[in-house]
């Protein structure tokens, strides 16, 4: 295996996180001072119109496609591609080692990372961020919006940013894609389209070594079999089908409204996919192995209850101002499509958590703050986004009616989300991550993987 600790220990003390025209100028900065190394092309345009820009570096005799910002509220990739860029351009040594034409897109939803960029500069807390949140609607997520064709479900109405991504995976055919994610609160996790038990322990000593813990306590979706712990086979809408089709009394294709994944799409041409996931927050409890005087399928009922208590909560605020929502209302879009499958949802999972003896023990520490604590952080996202729907109608023509409305539903929807806000920040012991150490890990991950497949594959 090639050592890449240099590569690691040079990454920079980043404090904060860049914005798209940041990103942009930089690219273009790299592909002038490098010209026989860097090229830089439009890959597409977003929906409003925004350049999306990709680096192409190196000749290598193998492809390689990393993205960042595939969830906009996800810039840690992009801070990831911003060094991981300069250094393999300016690293002739490395470059050749690894043998990859590298092609990076350093956020592939544009438009969406600009509606993020007002928590980029901090502080970085519980409530700034989640104030300051946003993520589109599954049906408008470069990430989940290609093409997928599964028993009764069918999805064509892919996204121009998603179509920009398979243009650039049919065009190269990539032996590697590192789609760039991360998560708000936990430890470190990977997904992985094929079971590469070789590098288990190398991705665990890459957080390791930056003493980040692995995330020991609930998988992101319940139905997930993991090849090891902490490490997961890819998301597929196939098996959210299947789950849906199991638990559900509904029809799975009335609950499921986005497309396949950019690695189901990809792995038509033999591509592996690596999806590595890394926290904003950081809670000791979350490597916790301390059992709990109740059990898994207790603390999870619980969950469940509370996730859909306060999706009943938000709906109260959200069809006052629904008939008020214009068709370009990012936020809303998000809030419709959540409180339209919010009981099917809650009947689902409470069937698979009481029916799986997987619920059955008792329950560590690390599942309980999964399960119990948590959820008063991720609740606040639905807050935000009903709250910036209303802003969003305020910037408009209503009528002076309407917008009274509107400010009243505003108002009382930002007290909830304070109320709850302040008991986040005070029932969450939290650290903030470094970025540094992060981007450490998302980048070792990424090469231990393409060293693996540069090594070990034709």
């Amino acid at each position: 295996m090639a050592d890449f600790t240099r590569l690691i220990e040079n990454i920079p003390d980043f404090k904060e996180f860049l914005t798209v025209d940041e990103m942009d100028e930089n690219s273009k900065k790299l592909a002038a001072e490098y010209p026989d190394k860097v090229s830089i092309f439009q890959a597409g345009t977003s929906r409003k119109g925004h350049p999306i820009y990709c680096l192409k570096i190196g000749s290598g005799s193998r492809n390689a496609f990393m993205f960042g910002c595939p969830h906009p509220n996800e810039p840690m990739g992009a801070m990831m591609l911003e060094y991981f860029s300069r250094a393999i351009a300016e690293d002739d040594k490395l470059r050749e080692e690894l043998d990859y034409t590298w092609y990076l897109i350093k956020s592939i939803d544009v438009d969406g990372t600009k509606l993020n960029e007002k928590w980029f500069k901090g502080p970085f807390t519980l409530t700034n961020y989640a104030r300051n949140y946003f993520r589109p609607a599954g049906y408008e997520q470069a990430e989940w919006t290609f093409p997928m064709h599964y028993k009764n479900y069918h999805f064509d109405a892919s996204i121009p940013e998603t179509k920009t991504l398979m243009k650039i995976i049919d065009e190269v055919k990539p032996d590697f894609m590192y789609s760039l994610h991360n998560s708000g609160f936990g430890g470190t996790y990977w997904y992985l389209t094929e079971n590469l038990s070789p590098i288990w322990d190398n991705l665990y000593n890459a957080s390791k070594k930056q003493n980040i813990p692995l995330h020991l306590g609930e998988p992101e979706v319940n139905y997930i079999v993991p090849f090891a712990p902490a490490i997961f086979p890819l998301l597929s809408q196939k098996d959210t089908y299947d789950y849906y089709e199991k638990f559900s009394k509904e029809p799975p294709e009335k609950l499921m409204s986005a497309g396949g994944s950019s690695g189901e799409y990809a792995g038509q041409y033999g591509t592996v996919t690596l999806v590595t996931e890394l926290p904003y927050f950081y809670e000791e409890r979350i490597q916790s192995n301390q059992e709990m005087p109740y059990t898994r399928r207790e603390a999870a009922l619980k969950k469940n209850d509370f996730n859909h208590n306060e999706q009943q909560t938000v709906a109260k605020y959200f069809r006052q101002i629904e008939t008020l929502v214009s068709s370009d209302n990012p936020f809303a879009k998000m809030v419709a499509l959540s409180l339209k499958n919010s009981d099917s949802r809650y009947e689902s999972t409470k069937a698979f958590v009481e029916k799986s003896e997987d619920y059955a023990g008792p329950c560590k520490e690390s599942e309980a703050f999964d399960n119990l604590e948590l959820p008063k952080f991720f609740s606040l996202f639905m807050w935000t986004l009903c709250i910036r729907s209303c802003e969003h109608e305020l910037a408009k023509d209503h009528t002076a009616e309407e917008k009274a409305l509107l400010q009243k539903v505003h108002d009382e929807a930002e007290a909830e989300f304070n109320v709850r806000a302040a008991r986040a920040e005070k029932d969450i012991h939290y650290e903030v991550t470094p970025i540094k150490k992060l981007v450490s890990i998302q980048l070792e991950s990424g090469m231990i993987v393409a060293d693996y497949l540069k090594s070990n594959r034709k």
